[in-house]
């Protein structure tokens, strides 16, 4: 809190923990045993088991692993030009067979999809079937690609044996063409045209359509519907979960086909060559339907060929086509139809089982809702454990349903590039030129694997930032899975012969920012911190392979040998004046303030996990040598050259081929993200690797040059503490009082990705007989550099915040209350460094918790959003999020990163002195 001075009267954290690592620190270095009891409840056991028995996996081995979107993407685009979106658009998807993955509503399935559960419905006027969640593709939106559904993930467990999500499902006709229209219709300087905004949902015309599952074993999934009118009239509702098989047959033509055989009005064998009998029951009073997961080409391609094919149950109900399904009631492909009215405020319960072929008592479902009463008492009880100091009732309402969007994005990824290039055995060989588009020299990926994505529907691809920064998340509830996925795109199969780590699907030889080593750090620590055993042999696997991927970047992304980087957008798409991934004007290089300060950062973490197993194992002290040494070649040549001390800021220079350097002074994020290159060892430590700590010393004498220009790192600070830093207090201060500066980048809800400065006076240059502008954006994109979806010329984006709140903490792990800065800048209120780390994490949470007046800054302006009891508490966790309001914005599930705050709300709950975490806001 703060007092009439302006000072704020506690403590720093490290004072009431004595500074030491192996106490619990905030956010990184966690040593002590937290939120143990997690692993005392069911699922924490189960969790347990998965360590050391084939069962615990076992529990795994089905979950909501069906995408939400498979049409449209790379993996199923074998054009010759490379219009994903348009080889495979929405109204191919009911027809054709995908290749390589399939998607629905709700979907779940088991680790390879061989067999998928998912939801179809249709109000009776809809032109199709909602089987799967509808968009605008890049071409479409006036902002890009957008998914226009309303569903929300509402919970669950980390082996999934309770999950829920919710789906909103209008009873007017679903305005397909009026979306396509109005968003067609718009410009970039207009809002998207939202689901919303068609009035659809007016009067409480729709359904919530909750899809439930719990698993009574292994192997035993159970699929609760529960479908609620909000209308003041009863409507009509067709309900149709479904059972298909995923496609594996048509693709090389001599591989036996699964089954589905209906052997009762309520009984379905399922039969798989590589899987054991199944059977699915269902309640009475329904009509199985079936046809075969097959491609219709009479629809698609002008023939004649007999069959039942994907789109048959769809045609059979909206088109009344009889002979569209198969009267001998077998295929790979089942629906369970209920025809039902639902009363005004009334609702319908459907139930279904899935199971390995066993004698169940009855009907099979006689022990149906005890099964699920006990799986959410299990849930509650394992959330109650992780949230046990998480006082505020909202906050965990919001925690829980990140942590649920991230456990439900989860998805089974296949994608063979090799085969992809030189297509399959039973179809036409594609085009050569697809060579030349994407990915022709990553033959050797090859990945069948559930994967964390950033978001199903809109980006159902891996990202490499995304990946590591999601496993920091997931670590919270499931440690074994997030050091799994922070392994996973260093294994043969994913990484390169040549290092590289594969970028995202659209081109993995892009460069994500290197936060591989860093998140592999923080998984161990949030493993060893919830199960007191730190796990070496991963943290040895994955530095092995990190050291080569470090190697990569120098070969590859220093163009002049300076230890100044490039790598193009970085991950930051449209942050700067012009595309850093193209061609520059005036064949100019760009030496990037980001891209180097990644790579001091990279080392830093290198460095960091170097030590850690030299105090285990000393082989490993040479090379925490060679990190070090590196880092302050990489910090000398920063700090020379692209640091302006008349601004007080970093920046990217361009170089010209006639030997002029170009300062790019566009205040930005890429001037931020400096302040990240920073680790704290600890002075006993250090002196128990006599190898190391006679190399800093030989530094500090002989080349003042490179040690003059980082941290004290030859001054011990509080606690013991010892600060390697890309910034010394000086640039440190500059760069923190531009950060806190409310009329550049501190906002009401974290810090912007460009400075407000630039609302009123844009960033320009003109060069090469062309004209680029930077302004503050605060919301959706106005440039189309990178499609026009994703914005960072000024929203709030959480992952890079979240990166420097950490940041602050290390350094005031180090400064402790020896150093306090205004906040905000110009103010007569001063913190620490661990108090504007805490600020900061309140303004970030506080973008979905409730503020004073009732409201939900995500929710923007939406009166429906903010007031209705039926959306009020629902969430989403968007992309990035408006720089003035905090609004969402962008893709609307992106829980990938926008997933931190769960984390957030951890560390505040769980780390922090009381009198910090509860503290007022100085300025809000």
């Amino acid at each position: 809190m703060a007092t009439r001075s302006g000072q704020w009267t506690c403590r720093s954290w490290h004072a009431r923990a004595g500074g030491r690592v192996g106490t619990s620190c905030p956010m990184t270095d966690a040593k002590t045993p937290e939120s143990p009891k997690i692993f005392a409840t069911a699922e924490g056991r189960r969790l347990i088991a998965a360590r050391s028995e084939h069962a615990g996996d076992a529990w795994k081995a089905w979950g909501p692993y069906v995408s939400d979107r498979q049409w449209g993407t790379v993996r199923e685009d074998y054009s010759p030009d490379g219009e994903a979106w348009n080889y495979l658009p929405h109204d191919h998807a009911r027809s054709r067979a995908y290749r390589w993955g399939e998607d629905a509503i709700g979907g779940f399935g088991d680790d390879h999809l061989r067999w998928c559960l998912g939801l179809a419905l249709w109000n009776g006027r809809d032109p199709i079937l909602k089987e799967r969640l509808f968009g605008l593709t890049n071409q479409e939106g006036n902002h890009g690609e957008d998914v226009k559904e309303l569903y929300y993930h509402l919970d669950s467990t980390p082996t999934h044996s309770y999950a829920r999500m919710l789906y909103k499902y209008p009873q007017a006709a679903y305005p397909y063409d009026d979306l396509v229209r109005e968003n067609g219709s718009r410009g970039q300087d207009v809002g998207e045209y939202e689901l919303i905004d068609t009035g659809i949902f007016k009067d409480g015309r729709y359904f919530d359509v909750f899809v439930e599952y719990a698993k009574a074993a292994v192997d035993d999934i159970l699929m609760r519907v529960r479908v609620v009118n909000h209308g003041p009239d009863a409507a009509p509702l067709w309900l149709l979960p479904q059972l298909w098989a995923r496609n594996v047959w048509s693709w090389a033509g001599n591989l036996e086909k699964p089954l589905l055989r209906a052997i009762s009005d309520t009984e379905v064998m399922a039969t798989h060559p590589s899987m054991p009998e199944m059977r699915l029951l269902v309640e009475h009073g329904g009509e199985l339907l079936f046809c075969d997961n097959d491609t219709n080409v009479n629809r698609l391609y002008g023939q004649s060929a007999p069959g039942y094919f994907k789109d048959g149950i769809n045609d059979f109900i909206v088109g009344g086509q009889e002979t569209a399904i198969n009267p001998g009631r077998t295929g790979t492909k089942c629906a369970n139809l209920r025809r039902i009215d639902v009363a005004a405020g009334g609702e319908y319960v459907m139930r279904m089982r899935f199971c390995v072929r066993q004698d169940l008592a009855g009907d099979g479902l006689a022990d149906f809702d005890a099964v699920f009463a006990q799986r959410i008492t299990e849930a509650d009880e394992f959330y109650a454990a992780l949230q046990e100091k998480v006082a505020d009732a909202d906050a965990r309402l919001v925690q829980r349903q990140a942590l649920a969007g991230m456990l439900w994005s989860k998805q089974f990824y296949r994608y063979d590039v090799h085969r992809w290039l030189e297509g399959d055995p039973a179809f036409p060989k594609p085009a050569a030129s697809r060579g030349n588009i994407r990915n022709a020299d990553w033959s050797n990926f090859n990945a069948a694997d559930i994967i964390s994505m950033p978001d199903k529907w809109e980006y159902p691809w891996f990202a490499s930032w995304d990946l590591a920064l999601q496993s920091v998340v997931l670590a919270l509830v499931d440690p074994d899975f997030a050091k799994g996925q922070v392994m996973l795109l260093t294994r043969e199969g994913y990484m390169n012969p040549n290092a590289a780590l594969p970028a995202y699907e659209w081109s993995f030889g892009d460069a994500n920012p290197p936060l591989h080593a860093w998140a592999a750090i923080r998984v161990f620590e949030t493993d060893r911190a919830l199960t007191g055993k730190p796990d070496h042999d991963f943290l040895k696997r994955v530095f092995n392979k990190l050291s080569m991927n470090f190697t990569w970047w120098v070969n590859r992304k220093d163009d002049e040998g300076r230890n100044i980087f490039q790598g193009g957008f970085l991950g930051l798409d449209n942050i700067a004046i012009f595309d850093r991934s193209s061609a520059l004007p005036g064949g100019g290089t760009l030496a990037q303030s980001d891209g180097t300060a990644w790579m001091a950062s990279f080392a830093l973490s290198l460095l960091h996990i170097s030590i850690e197993l030299a105090l285990q194992d000393t082989a490993y002290e040479d090379v925490a040598i060679k990190f070090f040494e590196h880092f302050l070649l990489i910090a000398a040549a920063d700090g020379n050259s692209l640091w302006d001390d008349e601004d007080g800021f970093f920046y990217d220079m361009l170089g010209m081929p006639d030997g002029t350097r170009i300062p790019l002074r566009a205040r930005s994020m890429v001037g931020l993200i400096p302040l990240n290159a920073v680790t704290i060892l600890q002075d006993d430590e250090i002196k128990r690797l006599p190898a190391f700590a006679s190399r800093m010393s030989w530094f500090l004498e002989h080349r003042p040059d490179l040690a003059g220009l980082v941290s004290n790192w030859d001054r011990v600070g509080q606690g013991g503490t010892v600060l390697v830093s890309l910034l010394r207090t000086h640039r440190m201060t500059r760069t923190l009082q531009r950060m806190l500066d409310e009329s550049e980048f501190l906002a009401p809800n974290g810090i912007r990705a460009v400075s407000k400065a630039h609302e009123a006076a844009p960033y320009r240059l003109d060069l090469a007989g062309e004209h680029f502008e930077l302004g503050y954006e605060p919301s959706e994109s106005r440039s189309r550099l990178f499609g026009g979806n994703s914005n960072w010329r000024g929203p709030i984006w959480m992952p890079v915040n979240y990166l420097l709140l950490e940041s602050l903490i290390r350094f005031d792990r180090y400064y402790g209350d020896g150093y306090r800065i205004a906040c905000p800048t110009g103010s007569d209120t001063t913190a620490t460094l661990a108090e504007v780390a805490a600020l900061l994490s309140k303004r970030l949470i506080g973008l979905f918790t409730r503020g004073p007046d009732g409201r939900r800054a995500v929710h923007g302006d939406v009166p429906v959003l903010q007031e209705d009891p039926a959306f009020r508490d629902l969430l989403l966790f968007y992309e990035y999020y408006d720089g003035d309001n905090g609004r969402g914005v962008g893709a609307s599930h992106q829980t990938g990163w926008s997933g931190l705050v769960a984390m957030l709300i951890h560390n505040l709950a769980w780390h922090w002195p009381q009198d910090i975490a509860t503290g007022v806001d100085p300025v809000g």
